[in-house]
């Protein structure tokens, strides 16, 4: 890590300027859009999800990648915003319609009322579904890069969105739900689930700025390595959070008999497997030199969180 680095502040000003940038592609989104009572309350649920909050962990890895890989300052991430976006909308579909009855059926989503409790549950599954679409809108508006590399990168993301990875997890987290699992199956749920969507987002900031095959792979190795690690601490604050930090109450996993790497490993064995996936995404970044240290950074700071 750079002498002084102040990982704290760096991720407040990220947040702030992921937030700006989500609410000002909403604004131009609403002013096109087809006018009436309909399409108000529709974006009025995207407005109350997507402006809710949250780590804004995957267009902040991103712009990092971007920043450390493309050498660029941070006056220039202005023409990537469009992709960070585009991620954090999709992201945000896929929380709405996990909280759906006929899905994870969870009442509260950043301390407080999802989606389909505040509006209702044909209003959500809309939101969810233009965020989705609206995603790659943005993907495709990315002034940046290149055309190719855009393209290049949408590709990408729409293969680990879907049935590449994170629809796939979710498809694998269904069918596990009543069931005995072992570890490896539980990896491979969450390597999709969750971890797909954090690999994709820092590939996809190294292919926005022509990265190398070799700097493709040490991301590549570094996000499936560290969306181990941020589930694993995601399990352990589900058993020890605080619930007024994580906006939704602590031991939902086991009250939902869902299958952990807690309660799999225990306490002690979960910290220890975070500890090692940690040890393996920092391995995976030494490939990139000196281009590694901020996302080396981030990792630390976001797998010691409290929320």
């Amino acid at each position: 890590m750079k002498d002084n680095f102040d990982v704290a502040a760096y991720v407040a000003a990220r947040q702030q300027m992921i937030n700006e940038a989500l609410a000002a592609e909403l604004d131009k989104a609403a002013q096109a859009a087809p006018p009436g009572e309909g399409t108000e309350r529709l974006l009025a649920a995207m407005r109350y999800s997507l402006l809710a909050g949250g780590k804004r962990l995957r267009p902040l890895l991103l712009l990092a990648t971007v920043e450390s890989i493309g050498e660029k300052r941070e006056d220039e991430l202005a023409g990537y915003l469009p992709f960070a976006c585009g991620l954090e909308m999709l992201h945000t579909y896929s929380l709405i319609h996990d909280d759906l009855p006929a899905m994870d059926d969870d009442d509260l989503r950043r301390g407080r009322p999802s989606c389909h409790k505040a509006f209702d549950e044909a209003t959500a599954i809309l939101a969810g579904d233009a965020l989705l679409t609206h995603c790659f809108f943005c993907l495709l508006s990315t002034p940046g890069s290149s055309a190719v590399q855009v393209l290049q990168a949408a590709q990408y993301f729409a293969w680990k969105a879907g049935l590449g990875g994170m629809v796939s997890g979710q498809a694998l987290d269904l069918a596990a739900e009543g069931q005995p699992l072992e570890l490896p199956e539980l990896r491979k749920i969450h390597a999709n689930k969750t971890g797909a969507l954090l690999e994709a987002a820092v590939v996809c900031g190294g292919r926005l700025v022509g990265s190398s095959g070799p700097q493709q792979l040490a991301l590549q190795g570094f996000g499936r390595q560290f969306g181990i690690a941020f589930q694993i601490a995601d399990d352990i604050l589900d058993v020890v959070g605080d619930e007024s930090k994580l906006g939704k109450p602590v031991g939902s996993d086991a009250e939902n008999d869902k299958v952990t790497y807690v309660s799999l490993l225990g306490m002690d064995g979960a910290k220890q497997a975070a500890v090692e996936a940690m040890a393996a995404a920092q391995n995976a970044l030494l490939l990139l030199g000196e281009q590694g240290w901020l996302l080396a950074a981030l990792a630390d700071y976001f797998c010691q969180r409290d929320n």
